[in-house]
């Protein structure tokens, strides 16, 4: 009896120890639920810096289109609500960053936007809100709203969006807070001003792709001043969004603390790759006349022009958004110095201080 009951005693001590040991890892399970971020578009220009910043102090889910699924990875569409169910499982937070951006006047634009942006976006909250998520952040742009011409515009900017992509945007946003109105989930909408970096395939990048090769002419000095951000800046905005304490659904707009000429990002390429300055620059009404030959060009071939009036808007035409709400309320603000990003976005790398 006494070895038997030995025998007890070792087997309910051992029974004990697995107890505490299965709650240790019940507890550790259930904290990497709680740290559980999926990142859509994980694959993108924006989806693999903000995994990779997230990979420090989260459990990162990249979501990739096509592939193999495994631990980290989930393959899912937009389109696919089964799958999107999938990848949303056992996750806290989403961080949307695929979508449908400007493809310069493609016939199915309108078409890719709406269904892309919108109508996936609407598919992706609802599995987020069915899987439990408790925080959705959402990369939206400052298109969602209408261009503020000569003001400053911030989130309560009234004009409605003036571009496919721009509605699609705003209709994503509309669709995830009225989601939010009905569920436990929060939803954060950041509307990015233009963003570049080091691999990026948007306008800045093609400017300083032309300045490099010498094509791209000398901008006047009377051009607008217009918001942007880098890449980096706008990873550390999603850090500071999934850091903060959220009890309702916001949207912010990041953006440098103060916008940029092209003309000055124009000298500064130029001193960047050790060229000289220019002398001469090509006056704003021959730009625009250049523009609208372009427009004339594009109506008669049937499809865009490089130079037409819209890419001579963004040259010279002005367009500031303020980021005063986030630098207030999160405590994020824009670190990136425009020389410094440029550096970058030509193949260099950020100063150490910067994130």
């Amino acid at each position: 009896m006494a070895e038997a009951d030995g025998w007890r005693g070792r087997t309910g001590r051992a029974a004990a120890r697995r107890g505490r040991c299965g709650r240790q890892l019940g507890r550790s399970a259930l904290s990497e639920a709680r740290r559980r971020v999926l990142v859509t578009g994980a694959g993108g220009f924006l989806g693999t810096r903000i995994a990779a910043a997230l990979d420090d102090g989260f459990e990162v889910v990249r979501m990739f289109r096509h592939g193999n699924p495994g631990p980290g990875v989930a393959i899912a569409d937009l389109d696919d609500e089964r799958a999107l169910a999938r990848a949303c499982e056992g996750v806290a937070f989403v961080v949307h960053c695929a979508g449908h951006a400007h493809a310069h006047g493609a016939r199915d634009d309108a078409a890719a936007h709406e269904r892309i942006n919108r109508l996936g976006t609407r598919r992706l909250a609802e599995a987020a809100v069915a899987a439990g998520v408790r925080h959705l952040v959402f990369l939206s742009s400052v298109k969602a709203a209408g261009h503020p011409g000569g003001a400053v515009a911030d989130e309560s900017w009234p004009a409605p969006p003036d571009t496919p992509y721009g509605r699609s945007k705003r209709a994503a946003e509309d669709a995830l807070a009225q989601l939010c109105a009905d569920s436990p989930m929060v939803a954060t909408s950041l509307r990015l001003a233009m963003v570049y970096g080091h691999g990026s395939r948007g306008n800045l990048e093609r400017m300083l792709a032309g300045i490099r090769a010498g094509w791209f002419p000398p901008l006047p000095h009377t051009c607008g001043p217009r918001s942007m951000v880098h890449a980096a800046d706008v990873v550390a905005a999603v850090r500071a969004v999934l850091g903060a304490p959220t009890a309702r659904s916001r949207t912010f707009i990041v953006a440098d603390a103060e916008p940029h000429t092209a003309a000055r990002i124009y000298d500064l390429t130029r001193a960047l790759l050790g060229l000289s300055p220019m002398r001469w620059r090509v006056p704003a009404a021959v730009l625009r006349a250049a523009g609208h030959a372009g427009d004339a060009a594009g109506r008669l071939l049937r499809r865009r022009m490089p130079l037409d009036t819209a890419a001579v808007s963004r040259l010279l035409d002005p367009e500031c958004y303020s980021p005063r709400a986030i630098e207030r309320e999160l405590g994020w603000r824009a670190r990136v110095a425009l020389a410094d990003g440029l550096r970058e976005a030509l193949g260099g790398e950020l100063p150490r201080a910067v994130p």
